[in-house]
């Protein structure tokens, strides 16, 4: 029971990454920015947490379900592999949605031609 969260973690990042190779958004369509946006990314908040860890704001909390591991004080192995997560799952909504509002004005000019 001990790794079900980061076992759910690394399922929602499979996830993630099929979606994104199946319409080409992140990964798929630019490997090497999307590496440099996701390293980015992930430094950027591991950096908050371990200011908020240093401030005393963030604490590890208990739970059954998360591995108990710690890569650093209040720091659980989970953390990083979340922040991953939630990188990705941010650009791949980000680059899906983008994709998505670029054919709305292509497809009313289409429309309206043939309503014409």
């Amino acid at each position: 029971m001990g790794v079900l969260y980061l076992a759910s973690l690394l399922f929602g990042i499979s996830c993630m990454l099929l979606l994104d190779h199946r319409f080409r958004l992140f990964f798929w369509h630019d490997a090497k920015a999307a590496a440099m946006v996701t390293a980015v990314g992930v430094l950027f908040f591991l950096g908050w947490d371990a200011a908020g860890i240093g401030l005393g704001i963030f604490l590890r909390g208990e739970g059954t379900i998360a591995t108990g591991l710690l890569i650093a004080p209040e720091l659980p192995i989970e953390e990083p592999v979340f922040l991953l997560f939630l990188t990705l799952c941010t650009m791949v909504l980000y680059t899906g949605a983008r994709r998505l509002l670029e054919r709305l004005p292509a497809r009313q000019a289409e429309r309206e031609r043939e309503n014409a």
